[in-house]
Order: C-alpha cells, then sequence, then structure tokens
C-alpha cells in the first residue's frame, strides 16, 4: 500500500450563493492520512469528511418519485446505493446520480426565484437486482 496514491474520491456539491440560488459543483475529496483504524487492523487511507452537523441517512424512494422544490434539511451526504435520481438546482443544472455517487447538500439561504427555491429531485429508476 504504501507505493499507492493518495486518493481523489468525487462527490457533486450542492451550494447556494451570495444571490441565494442553489448551485452543484464536482468537487474531489483528496485528505487523506494512511493510518489504521484499529491497533490490529492493517493501515488503510482514512478521510475525516465532517462538515458542521453533517448527516448520513438511508432512504428509499419509490421509482417515479418526485420531490418538491426544497433546500436540504441541514448539511447532509447523500449516497444513493441502488437506482437512478437526478438533483435540478436553481441555475438549472441537473446532476444525474448512480450508486456510489455522492452529493454533499449545503443548500441553506436560498431564496425563491419563479417558483423554484433549493433543489428538485426526481427517482428515474430502480436497480434491477435490488429491492
Amino acid at each position: 500500500m504504501s507505493s499507492d496514491p493518495t486518493p481523489a474520491v468525487p462527490y457533486w456539491h450542492l451550494w447556494t450563493d451570495a444571490d441565494g440560488i442553489s448551485h452543484q459543483t464536482r468537487c474531489t475529496m483528496s485528505e487523506f492520512e494512511r493510518a489504521a483504524i484499529a491497533p490490529q487492523a492493517a493501515p488503510q487511507w482514512i478521510g475525516a469528511k465532517t462538515k458542521d452537523t453533517a448527516t448520513v441517512f438511508v432512504t428509499v424512494l419509490p421509482v417515479g418519485w418526485v420531490g418538491d422544490w426544497h433546500e436540504n434539511p441541514k448539511p447532509q451526504w447523500i449516497i444513493p446505493v441502488s437506482g437512478r435520481w437526478f438533483v435540478e438546482s436553481m441555475d438549472g443544472r441537473r446532476v444525474e446520480m448512480g450508486p456510489g455517487d455522492i452529493s454533499l447538500g449545503e443548500d441553506k439561504n436560498t431564496r425563491k426565484v419563479a417558483g423554484k427555491q433549493g433543489i428538485y429531485p426526481v427517482r428515474l429508476a430502480m436497480n434491477p437486482r435490488c429491492s
């Protein structure tokens, strides 16, 4: 492992600009340290990516689910484990994500513009191997 390069893990960052408009930007986690998580464990790459009160949660969206425009209730990491969905930000960018894709939702303090505020999420399809 000593010759392995430091990992770079891509994710989508959902954020709000000074005018209250939500955006999505492709970012990369690159701050990793090679260490063991327990004395008897082999070393691995560990990246502590925390943001204030960010949380990770599990949710199941039915196929065809359509959410309303909303802000994330607090900073949260979202990682789909099956199926596909998209998130549209107020700037019109639509990002489709599937299993293993990572998103950090921090779209706080958006303002309502033309009926849009925060994000618009839609569930597209179920992975046929999962139910």
